[in-house]
Parts: structure tokens; sequence; C-alpha cells
């Protein structure tokens, strides 16, 4: 529902659809893929407290809540001079006044207020026209080591290999042979990101956009039949074309 470095905003329509009734994000971030299939029995869990405490707030706000923050700023102002109800508010704006950032800002940036002077009141509409999805939702603050192996699907979008270090919780602390072992070994649909960069699983290149840093191609992994993966594909095709009357 915010700007959040990584987010999937530019490509989650390219995905797979869960074929379970329960969606896992292990590294949730602001979770495009949930929200896009809000309506399932959905968990979020990050390591990152700020993230999880906000997702919790917002879970209990309502939508004047959301109206009553502040949603023009000047390029400079500063969120220390600004008064919130509390803190979960606070770093939810700090989001805002920044671009696609991996933690809350306290100064408003020129980008999203000089040069976008509606960006902020444009997104807490956005915010406040979303809440009554999250609503249902499971989210904790935790590891991805501590959730339960359950038949669901697994949107497994870590810090990347390549790229994923500016985060609190960045890619400085992953293991990612035991990532690739943890992500094999779950229940259900796994769908795993990063980009093409990436060597700790057998990513198949899914798609080019442009990121913070740049062009970049994100890449996918699944133990599913996905549209970008050709072998897998032509096995299917070939298989159903054999089992087809002459």
């Amino acid at each position: 529902m915010w700007s959040y470095f990584g987010s999937k905003t530019n490509v989650v329509n390219f995905y797979p659809a869960p074929k379970h009734g329960r969606i896992i994000e292990p590294f949730a971030g602001t979770a495009k893929y949930s929200l896009k299939y809000f309506e399932k029995d959905v968990l979020l869990v990050d390591k990152y407290e700020v993230i999880v405490n906000i997702w919790k707030w917002l879970q209990k706000c309502s939508v004047e809540d959301i109206k009553r923050l502040p949603h023009k700023l000047n390029p400079g102002d500063s969120l220390d001079d600004l008064t919130f109800d509390c803190i979960e508010a606070k770093q939810l704006l700090g989001f805002l006044v920044g671009f696609a950032t991996e933690r809350p800002r306290k100064k408003a940036t020129v980008d999203r207020t000089l040069r976008r002077p509606n960006h902020i009141n444009h997104s807490l509409k956005r915010i406040a026209n979303n809440l009554f999805k999250i609503r249902h939702w499971t989210i904790l603050h935790g590891s991805y080591e501590d959730i339960s192996n359950q038949e669901a699907t697994w949107f497994i979008d870590p810090p990347y290999q390549h790229g994923g270090d500016t985060y609190v919780h960045g890619n400085k602390h992953i293991n990612y042979d035991f990532l690739a072992t943890w992500c094999r070994s779950r229940e259900g649909q796994v769908i795993c990101c990063e980009n093409t960069q990436a060597n700790w699983m057998e990513f198949v290149p899914m798609r080019s956009h442009k990121g913070v840093r740049g062009m970049q191609r994100e890449a996918i992994w699944s133990n599913v039949l996905t549209d970008y993966d050709v072998q897998q594909k032509t096995l299917f095709n070939e298989e159903h074309y054999v089992s087809q009357p002459a």
C-alpha cells in the first residue's frame, strides 16, 4: 500500500496466481502479491519490526485516521516538527515522503513534494481505500525460519543476492544455501523472486523493468509450471500432445 525498496508494484501481475487458499509471504515488505489476492487467508512475516508495526496499525485504522495525516508537505519539511497520534503514523509518512526507500525518511524530498505535489495525498487515498483488504490477515514479526511448513502458496521475496544490501535486514545476514533448501522443502506452491544475477537457485528470467538502480531483469523459481520456464513448458506441451487422441 506504500512505496518500499524492492516492491513488486511493476511486476506483480506477471507472477502465477495462487493455487491454495492461504498465501504466506516470509519476507513481507509491502506485500504486493497478497494485496492482489487479498481475499485469501494471508500470513505476513517480516524481520523488520517497523514494517510489521505499520501493517498492524493499518489493520486497526479507520479511513478517517488516514485522512487526518498530513497530505501536503514542502521540500525539506521535517516530520519531527509535526504531531502524530502514534509512531507508526509517522513511520508510514516517512515512507511516503521518499521514493522506494528501505526505511522511513524524516524529511520530505523534492521529488515527492515539489515535482509531484499530489503524491502524498494520492498515496494516502490509496491506503484508505485498501484498508478493508487487510482486516483478516495475520501479521507477525519474525524470521522466515520461524514459519511452520504447511500447504500454502509461498511467495518468497527475500533481499536479493545482488542488490539487497541496503535493507535494515539485508542480504549480508542471509545464508542463501540454507534458504534454497528451505524454499524447496515448502509444502504447496512455491514462488521465489530474484533477479538474473542470482545463482542460489535455478532462476528463470521473467521480465525487465526499471527499478531504483536502473533497468534489471526479474527472475523466478517455482515448483509448479510457469510461463517463464521454457523447459517445463516444452515438457508439458509434449506430454499434453502425446495424451491427445490422434
